[in-house]
């Protein structure tokens, strides 16, 4: 700000988890949320992880439960639903097994009204589906939007900026293909490779 001589205050720095909880503290209740949802950290999930391997009565040595929760963070980064995991399984009882997983997974969160750090990212994403009155706020309100490391940025987070970006189309975006190392959490290279096609 001091070196800008200009008034900050309505800026956004952010990186994208922590815009999404801001968000949706302020308009969870758009999509039948509470505000005061709580996020899960590594050990919450596991424990959730462990108790649906013992519901489902699949040994932990079959399926290991970081394996299992590496697997639904990989899905849920790809927007991919536990049906839609099944469905690719094909023979592989394993990933069979998984997607059981990570069915009872989702439902424990919801029960528990809890977020994990992925459900940040596609709870923003459903309310800018679901919310025109959301999405059009936002979009009206972000003026300018810049995107550092866009190389690494997934699915839910490139729907996201497309919306925010939706109505000025002031979007710029920093990155270099050769740079992108985050393909292991999802991260899709062709965000960065189509972007002059996309705007």
């Amino acid at each position: 700000q001091s070196l800008l001589g200009e008034d900050c205050s309505r800026m956004w720095v952010s990186t994208f988890h922590s815009l999404c909880a801001r968000l949706l503290r302020r308009e969870a209740p758009a999509i039948g949320l509470s505000r005061d949802f709580v996020i899960y950290d590594s050990s919450d999930q596991m424990s959730v992880v462990k108790q649906a391997l013992k519901e489902l009565q699949i040994d932990d040595s079959f399926v290991q439960p970081r394996a299992a929760l590496s697997r639904i963070s990989h899905a849920k980064n790809k927007m991919e639903t536990p049906d839609q995991m099944a469905a690719s399984a094909g023979w592989n009882r394993r990933d069979e097994n998984i997607a059981k997983v990570y069915a009872k997974y989702i439902a424990a969160l919801k029960e528990a009204s809890a977020l994990d750090f992925d459900d940040l990212l596609l709870k923003t994403v459903d309310l800018f589906e679901q919310s025109a009155v959301v999405r059009q706020k936002y979009s009206e309100q972000f003026r300018f939007v810049m995107v550092d490391e866009y190389q690494d940025t997934n699915r839910p987070q490139y729907m996201l900026i497309r919306r925010v970006a939706e109505m000025y189309r002031n979007l710029c975006v920093v990155g270099d293909p050769d740079q992108s190392i985050y393909k292991w959490r999802g991260a899709d290279l062709r965000n960065i490779l189509d972007f002059e096609h996309d705007y």
